[in-house]
């Protein structure tokens, strides 16, 4: 029995779990398809109770990781996984969900896993931070150029940009410095990791039959973020040796290159161009849990060796 419980408070089963969920008793997505912003709301208002406002001070030790968490995460993974869309994707809703990615700001998970990969996770903090206050205002503008506002009204996207980050993250003040403050560190982790998988279970439910009637265009899906994440993150691990870059923060900078906000991605591709355009983003939540593996694994085998 407790290795039972044990099992379903492992963040990674519980992502693998609502695929699986997602691909067998998908028809019931469309029921709670209505529901997402308010998940999104309330995953990413525990999420961001991981940024303590102590990280805001002083301001002047902001500007540097803001301003290389915007350039890593808005401008080099979109410039790489756009252009991979563009060439391998014909699909005019498939490279939409491409486009609502690139836009995303990045996930909150970088924050525990810059502490695991012994990484500097306050750089990592104002990194995400800046990322998250940039998204308010770039994806807005990025999304309806780059799909030619096609069905896109900038001001209804702001309006979501605002519902999403910006309201999560003010209740997450407030939440910190309240009584319940205790109470939120308890059970972040299970409302977080819970409120996503019914996020990725949506995106995977509302497409389940292109995941067993059309594997050509999973593969397409598949190359692309392969590259974006992978061959992406390992690209800038030997670009940033040879320019030798700090080790600690380049694992930070990996992260807030390679890491997006699945669940995000899910709600803002499925609210502006349809449950098709979600497809990427589900595929999204998968390579990022394989990308965060890969790397764990690679710092325990790197542990070993320097043991031995």
């Amino acid at each position: 029995m407790g290795y039972l419980i044990a099992l379903v408070r492992n963040r990674n089963f519980v992502l693998i779990l609502a695929v699986v969920l997602g691909l067998v008793f998908g028809d019931y997505a469309a029921n709670i398809k209505d529901y997402t912003i308010y998940v999104l709301a309330m995953v990413m208002t525990f999420s961001m109770t991981n940024i303590r406002s102590s990280s805001f001070y002083p301001v002047k030790s902001l500007v540097k990781p803001m301003l290389v968490g915007m350039f890593l995460n808005y401008l080099v993974y979109a410039f790489v996984m756009i252009g991979l869309a563009y060439v391998f994707i014909d699909d005019k809703d498939l490279f939409y969900g491409f486009v609502v990615i690139a836009t995303t700001p990045p996930g909150v998970a970088i924050i525990p896993f810059s502490y695991i990969l012994k990484g500097d996770v306050e750089y990592a903090i104002k990194g995400v931070l800046g990322a998250f206050l940039c998204t308010v205002f770039v994806t807005p503008f990025a999304v309806g150029w780059l799909t030619g506002n096609d069905g896109v009204n900038s001001l209804d996207l702001f309006v979501l940009m605002l519902k999403t980050i910006v309201l999560p993250l003010a209740i997450s003040r407030v939440l910190l410095f309240s009584k319940v403050s205790p109470m939120v560190n308890v059970v972040r982790g299970k409302i977080v990791d819970w409120g996503f998988a019914l996020l990725i279970f949506i995106a995977v439910g509302l497409n389940r039959q292109v995941f067993f009637s059309e594997p050509l265009i999973l593969l397409q899906i598949a190359v692309v973020l392969f590259v974006s994440h992978f061959v992406l993150g390992l690209v800038f691990e030997k670009v940033a040796k040879v320019f030798k870059r700090d080790k600690v923060k380049m694992m930070s900078e990996n992260l807030l290159l390679t890491i997006k906000s699945s669940g995000f991605a899910v709600v803002t591709a499925i609210t502006l161009f349809g449950q098709k355009a979600a497809i990427p983003t589900a595929g999204l939540a998968i390579f990022v849990l394989l990308y965060l593996l890969f790397l764990s694994f690679r710092k325990d085998l790197t542990d070993k060796k320097s043991n031995t």
